[in-house]
């Protein structure tokens, strides 16, 4: 039987947590957001949170909810990294609950769970199944050996792979990461041509060793993607799952969520269920399919074995979600009936860079962004109670923007029609050469190369607001 619904007053809120987020320490204000989600469900109840996040200025650390915030650099040498935990955690007290909300530090967790078992008290997951989950490439098998639906995918390991796959290519075509973990950073975007695809991987290996798959491109929307934010106890049991879907995305078509709507849906709650049962998974999860409406299928895209940047996209009727079902369980407590609020919206402020983006591809009028917004329940960065990581945030972006006006200016003096551009042929693909440092390249509007550290979110965003929309500004199936 269900138990009552736990409250500040109702349930223990003793037992403190730690928050991982530490990145490579140039991956901009979202790396590590859901971290600021977490502060303020679990601070709200009373439970003493604490932040470990990397250098600099990062909205996250400015929370009110956070009882303290640290710095560390996990690149530092493993035993330095695991001796500062530990003494983070008795100076913490408590056993606290320990919780990483990037990829990384999921790996470093499951890596040296035996050495922080001792300080901290966590899920415990398989290092092997956790690098698995987080690598593209591993990910794709693991999920088909277990019966889940997955785009096609190919491992790019040489330029021969490339020059093979283009013989009876069909394009577009998804180009990602096949480890997000390694420093070159994160990739995923959409590629419509042969010589974008080339030009890419040959940045790619001009820079280092490159690490790509290509993935099955799935026609649609971006409505057609659904999250599912999950928990499993010790023993692989489910306890929750919250679904939703996407309804913009930063990068568009490619991209976290900026704007989503809680929805039921009994067949992607059923394959997380049966994909993280089958591994033996335990702990936060969140995995994204994609509806692909040739077949009826919902196919995996990616799984995030930590805490999700937007796991308060699903609150319940009673204001539980996947992180207070962890604390609860972690903590030895009953968990409540949980009853989803279907319909509810949840926004990522950055859905303003994305509306832009979209209205300059001819796919959104201002009236229907207004009408969009309807329904938004809860924003990421602003809280009414926790407005300074607002404030940050607002102040990096136009720092960012005003570092980058006179690019800004240049591209919005030049010709609207990009074969009229000076040493651009009619159908030609955009040149990068003499770029601006610090200037992202765009492969038919979508992002091809890294950017400079904390411009990750706003840079791209500026820049894009500035390229004429035209036909090549989206997938062209």
């Amino acid at each position: 039987m269900s138990s009552p619904t736990p409250s500040p007053h109702a349930m223990s809120a003793s037992v403190p947590v730690v928050l991982l987020a530490c990145g490579f320490g140039e991956q901009g204000a979202l790396a590590g957001y859901g971290a600021l989600g977490v502060a303020r469900t679990l601070g709200r109840l009373g439970v003493p949170v604490y932040l470990v996040s990397d250098r600099g200025v990062l909205p996250i650390a400015f929370s009110r909810y956070w009882k303290d915030t640290f710095t560390w650099d996990l690149s530092a040498p493993v035993d330095q990294s695991l001796r500062f935990l530990l003494d983070l955690g008795r100076r913490v007290g408590s056993l606290p609950i320990l919780l990483p909300t990037t990829d990384r530090t999921a790996v470093f967790v499951a890596e040296h769970a035996g050495v922080l078992g001792e300080g901290f008290t966590f899920p415990r997951v398989s290092p092997t199944l956790v690098r698995s989950l987080t690598n593209k490439w591993q990910m794709f098998f693991v999920a088909k050996a277990n019966g889940i639906p997955a785009p096609e995918t190919m491992l790019l390991r040489s330029k021969d792979d490339v020059v093979r796959f283009l013989d009876g290519a069909r394009f577009p075509i998804m180009l990602k990461s096949a480890d997000p973990l390694l420093f070159q950073g994160a990739t995923k975007e959409i590629i419509n041509s042969a010589r974008d695809l080339i030009e890419k991987y040959d940045r790619a290996a001009d820079a280092g060793s490159p690490s790509f798959i290509l993935q099955e491109y799935i026609p649609g929307n971006d409505h057609t993607v659904w999250m599912c934010n999950a928990y499993f106890d010790r023993e692989s049991e489910c306890l929750a799952t919250f679904t939703g879907r996407k309804i913009r995305q930063w990068p568009p078509h490619a991209g976290i969520a900026t704007l989503a709507v809680s929805q039921a849906n009994e067949a992607v709650e059923a394959a997380t269920r049966h994909f993280m049962q089958a591994v033996g998974y335990r702990g936060l999860v969140e995995v994204e399919y994609r509806y692909d409406a040739r077949d009826g299928l919902y196919k995996v895209l990616d799984v995030n074995p930590r805490v999700s940047g937007a796991f308060r996209l699903s609150a319940t009727t009673n204001g539980m979600d996947v992180v207070r079902v962890c604390y609860l369980d972690q903590t030895g407590q009953a968990v409540p009936s949980l009853a989803p609020s279907n319909g509810r919206k949840w926004m990522v402020e950055e859905d303003v860079f994305s509306a832009f983006r979209y209205a300059r591809e001819g796919k959104l009028t201002f009236g229907q962004w207004l009408g969009s917004l309807r329904g938004v329940e809860e924003t990421h960065w602003f809280a009414p109670d926790d407005p300074l990581p607002m404030l940050v945030w607002f102040w990096k972006t136009l720092c960012a923007a005003a570092r980058h006006l006179p690019m800004i200016l240049r591209r919005l003096g030049q010709p609207t029609d990009p074969a009229e551009r000076p040493g651009n042929a009619a159908g030609s693909g955009p040149s990068h050469h003499g770029a601006p440092p610090g200037w992202r390249g765009e492969v038919n509007g979508h992002p091809a190369t890294p950017l400079g550290p904390g411009d990750h979110e706003v840079t791209g965003a500026v820049a894009a607001l500035c390229r004429p929309g035209h036909a090549g500004d989206r997938p062209r199936p």
